[in-house]
């Protein structure tokens, strides 16, 4: 008998559906508390810039500091950060920023053109983003894995300009987060985080320049932030709880699978952590996994409550069921752990990324193997996808129209300028005509 509580569904059940909508279901709610802080954070520092981040920052990260000068962090401090790591922390460090370099480098778009028989030229051009701010939860939190999913395909798309904040609660900075900014060539950093932060990229003060897009993870008044200032810069996402399904047809070791739930359930308390199977023995044999290896997580308790609020062991009739379960829960992470996993590619529609086989682990994924671990939550895998170097470009359309082609477009443009009752716009057209 399993002690571990964690849902066990099967999708013979004639109320699976719900059980699982229900399962899945994440309202992404907004505490007043929070809302009201946040908006009065952000008409402070577009109000008074400078003064109101330093005002701030005092309050919230306890710094004594009298200017932002004190805020912002030499060259020389990221490239001692570097130094001061072991060899064995600054190799994975520079080899995980190198891997995620090279596949990032695949991304990037081209300008292109193409010329129509009468001389027109129609094409787009592919232009970097100036500026774009980073930004990167500090203190006791070390996420250098962000500094490089973010910033690498930044620098990889031609971006100016990347501008890096990260809080420092009682001056605590963490090495490894500032050695990653050093490698990835960022090109300044402000230890200031919070919705304040966000507000000084947002809006631009008389030291921090306004970005054009703020990208990276942060807390619920992060969050709230970037909300509130997307559309005066662009933001990269709003993400909800982690999540990984994992696909298996009872092959491989259950010690594996189980170990894979926690990695995604050790994030918090909401994180989801879903394995659909065709065995209902290895469902049995998972479960037990989950009980031996819980005890010995230091995140144990973390990791049972997110497995009892939102896990689920889920026996399905065949793969096929599977995948079409995994297309309707949309996944951040599909772990397809079967006897031929790349049988499966085609019939995904919806995920973040897949990782195929049982060697393609999530957490390879996390940090080092290459693409990006910013990836969509809570079923936007529909239609969004994984930040990439595309999320750092803009395109522009480019149209030449040569005299003769104003003679055929003109001739259109006017009917349905006129079927609009644009009257101008037809004219506008109309004037072009021989």
């Amino acid at each position: 008998m399993s002690n571990t509580p964690i849902s066990r569904l099967d999708t013979t059940q004639a109320d699976f559906l719900a059980r699982l909508d229900a399962l899945l279901a994440f309202e992404s709610s907004t505490d007043d508390a929070i809302e009201a802080a946040v908006a009065d954070i952000l008409r402070e520092v577009r109000t008074r810039g400078d003064e109101a981040v330093i005002e701030f920052t005092r309050r919230f990260d306890r710094l004594d500091v009298a200017s932002m000068a004190a805020l912002e962090l030499p060259r020389q401090v990221l490239d001692d950060a570097l130094a001061s790591l072991s060899a064995a922390q600054r190799d994975a460090l520079t080899q995980a920023a190198e891997r995620v370099r090279i596949y990032h480098e695949r991304q990037k778009q081209e300008s292109w053109e193409y010329t129509e028989a009468d001389g027109t030229r129609l094409g787009q051009k592919v232009t970097p983003l100036d500026r774009v701010g980073l930004y990167v939860p500090g203190g006791r939190a070390s996420y250098p894995s962000s500094v490089l999913m973010n910033a690498v395909p930044a620098k990889v798309a031609g971006v100016k300009e990347l501008i890096m904040v990260v809080p420092t609660p009682g001056g605590e900075r963490n090495p490894l987060v500032l050695a990653a900014a050093a490698i990835t060539g960022v090109d300044r950093v402000f230890t200031i985080g919070g919705a304040q932060a966000v507000a000084a990229l947002a809006f631009g003060t008389r030291t921090i320049p306004q970005v054009d897009k703020i990208v990276g993870p942060g807390n619920a008044y992060v969050a709230s932030a970037k909300r509130r200032v997307f559309g005066t810069v662009g933001i990269d996402m709003v993400a909800g709880p982690s999540e990984v399904l994992v696909i298996s047809d009872g092959h491989g070791d259950p010690d594996w699978v189980a170990m894979d739930l926690f990695a995604q359930a050790e994030h918090d308390e909401l994180a989801q952590s879903i394995l659909l199977c065709t065995d209902a023995a290895f469902i049995d044999r998972v479960h037990a996994s989950i009980d031996a290896l819980l005890a010995g997580m230091p995140r144990r308790d973390t990791i049972a409550t997110s497995l009892a609020k939102r896990g689920a062991l889920v026996k399905v009739r065949d793969l096929g069921e599977a995948c079409d379960i995994a297309n309707r829960i949309a996944p951040e992470h599909l772990e397809i752990c079967t006897a031929d996993p790349r049988a499966l590619v085609d019939r995904i529609r919806h995920a973040g990324a897949m990782f195929l086989g049982h060697y393609s682990v999530e957490a390879l994924g996390d940090y080092c193997a290459g693409p990006n671990h910013v990836l969509p939550t809570m079923r936007s895998a529909r239609f969004s996808s994984p930040l990439g170097v595309y999320d750092f470009q803009k395109r522009t359309s480019i149209l030449d129209i040569s005299p003769e082609g104003a003679q055929t477009l003109g001739r259109i443009a006017s009917v349905l300028a006129h079927g609009e009752g644009l009257q101008a716009h037809a004219r506008s057209a109309e004037m072009r005509l021989r």
